[in-house]
Parts: structure tokens; C-alpha cells; sequence
């Protein structure tokens, strides 16, 4: 099986200062739905991991974010994608979780969930914390230039590179970059299979 898994702020959907609290606040970035059906089209299972700590602050509750996934849903499927699941966390920082991003918890509820090694599912989003889960869970890492991560546009190049550790020296080793989910795709599908 070949599995991904995505962030979903800043990656399939525009950044906000504070969170995508409504249906009406989620709003898909440009191509970035297209690429998720280009890779299912290539026959990538597409999986979110995501941080909701909105929830556990009081600022949205389950039935809100129901509504935004359903949201996602409608509009992924209006152009051919999907996303096969989507696995959050919905606590608060302080309430010292195993799922909340940095932790690789939601990664690994995942792999178990699908049965697969980490090691065989790339995880791409804009975000360190994603990476660093990602990577502490032992899935390739993939930033995106996007969302938290834009600033670093036309400062690094793609790929693998010193660049990229200079600017961001917390990123794991090893972690490609790439201008935005359209980009990842493109590379993902050009990849070799196995």
C-alpha cells in the first residue's frame, strides 16, 4: 500500500494567525486539492495528521470540526480526491498528550492503524513541529513552502541542502523541501516504485 500523510493547515488549506475555527473559515489553498487527487490518481492513500488544540481550549468543539472536515470532503471529491482518514489531537499543550505534534503519537496511530512502516510513508507539511513528528516516527520528511514555512521560499533550494540547515537548523536531516503540495506531488509521482 502507499501512504502519505499530510498536514492539513498551511498544507491543504490556508494558515490563519489563530485556527480554522468554522466551515466558513477553511479555504483550500490554490492546487493544493488537485494535487491530492493527482496522488490518488497515482495510487497514494492520503491521510491528515493535524493539531486541534482549539478543542481543548474551548474555541471550537467536535461538532465544528466535523463540519470542517465535511467541508474538505465535499470539495476534495468536486475534483476527483480524497482523503482516506484523518487523525488529530485535540488537546490543549499542557495537558502533555503523546499525539500533539512535535510527539510522533498521531504517526504512529497511524501506521498501526494501516500496517505499515513508517519508514515506507512519506509526511509532508509546513510546519517543523509536522517534520519533526514525522521524522521522529521515522517517516521520510517533506516541508512544504507554505503556511509557517513561506518565509523560506527563494531562500533554499529544493531537495536536500545546506541552505535549508542554515536557515532552520531544527529541521531533522534529511528533510526535502518543496515549494507546495503541487510540487511534492509532482516529485512523489516521479519517484521510482518499488
Amino acid at each position: 500500500m502507499k501512504l502519505l500523510i499530510l498536514d492539513r493547515d498551511g498544507t491543504l488549506n490556508r494558515s490563519r494567525d489563530d485556527y480554522v475555527a468554522s466551515p466558513d473559515e477553511w479555504e483550500a489553498l490554490p492546487g493544493a486539492l488537485e494535487a491530492v487527487a493527482r496522488l490518488n490518481q497515482g495510487g497514494w492513500r492520503v491521510v491528515l495528521a493535524t493539531n486541534q488544540s482549539g478543542i481543548g481550549r474551548g474555541l471550537f468543539d467536535m461538532a465544528s470540526l466535523n463540519a470542517i472536515h465535511a467541508k474538505m470532503h465535499r470539495q476534495l471529491a468536486a475534483v476527483g480526491a480524497r482523503v482516506d482518514a484523518v487523525f488529530f489531537c485535540p488537546h490543549a499543550p499542557d495537558e502533555a498528550c503523546a499525539c500533539r505534534k512535535p510527539l510522533p503519537g498521531l504517526f504512529t496511530q497511524i501506521g498501526e492503524r494501516f500496517g505499515v512502516s513508517p519508514a515506507s510513508v512519506p509526511a509532508a507539511g509546513n510546519a517543523l513541529r509536522h517534520v519533526k513528528a514525522a521524522a521522529a516516527a521515522g517517516c521520510p520528511p517533506h516541508l512544504l513552502l507554505t503556511g509557517q514555512s513561506e518565509h523560506l521560499r527563494g531562500r533554499v533550494g529544493h531537495g536536500t541542502n545546506t541552505d535549508l540547515a542554515a536557515l532552520a537548523p531544527d529541521l531533522p536531516p534529511g528533510t526535502h523541501t518543496h515549494d507546495d503540495l503541487g510540487a511534492f506531488a509532482d516529485w512523489l509521482l516521479a519517484q521510482p516504485t518499488t
